[in-house]
């Protein structure tokens, strides 16, 4: 949940709310479309009407699900700086992607399904995500722990003296991305963890 939003909650709504997007995340992510809104509440210890309350449509707890998995994968990138060198939090933070992009996976029906009803869950997700990803790599040359030529936004022309242009944090998204084809699976997890180590090697400072 975003900061403004719990600001502006009761202790108890704002309890009742997580309640209801975690046990939402694990019906849809579970059952797809065929999640029920009254299992929802049931999982989360509330009624039905409280769920009503926060999330008038089904619609509307879907993307509140997917945006608040969003919230959650933006925000520990400056969670992680405050206890990690840059590069060790960069790949901590690549292992909270992967667990990001297999629950969007697992929820693509249901995502789907807003999509068809006019709704833009992935509204600005990318910005977002390579924002993030922009943090820990300015991070990280600052640091000394990553390259001194890394750019916190994608530079897509060469600069006037010839040199090459940067690494951006889309650059690092779209890897990460190829990355998490292969995660689906208790052993292409593991193939993943590999690829992004190899990954972070390659952008460490030499």
């Amino acid at each position: 949940m975003s900061t403004s939003t719990r600001r502006g909650m009761r202790a108890d709504a704002a309890r009742n709310r997580e309640l209801l997007l975690d046990a939402a995340l694990a019906a849809f992510a579970a059952g797809g479309t065929d999640a029920t809104l009254d299992g929802i509440a049931k999982s989360a210890g509330v009624g039905i009407g409280t769920l009503y309350r926060h999330f008038p449509t089904r619609e509307a707890l879907v993307e509140a699900v997917y945006r608040n998995e969003l919230d959650r994968l933006c925000d520990a990138a400056d969670d992680l700086l405050t206890t990690l060198p840059a590069d060790q939090a960069l790949r901590a933070w690549m292992d909270r992607f992967v667990d990001y992009m297999v629950t969007k996976k697992h929820m693509a029906d249901a995502l789907r399904a807003v999509v068809a009803s006019g709704g833009t869950p992935f509204a600005h997700s990318r910005e977002r995500m390579g924002a993030a990803v922009g943090r820990l790599l300015a991070a990280g040359a600052a640091d000394g722990t990553l390259r001194p030529d890394l750019a916190p936004s994608d530079v897509t022309e060469t600069p006037s003296d010839g040199a090459p242009a940067c690494v951006g944090g889309s650059d690092v998204l779209v890897g990460m991305s190829g990355v998490c084809m292969t995660a689906g699976e208790p052993e292409g997890r593991a193939q993943a963890g590999r690829l992004l180590d190899l990954l972070v090697d390659g952008l460490r400072a030499r």
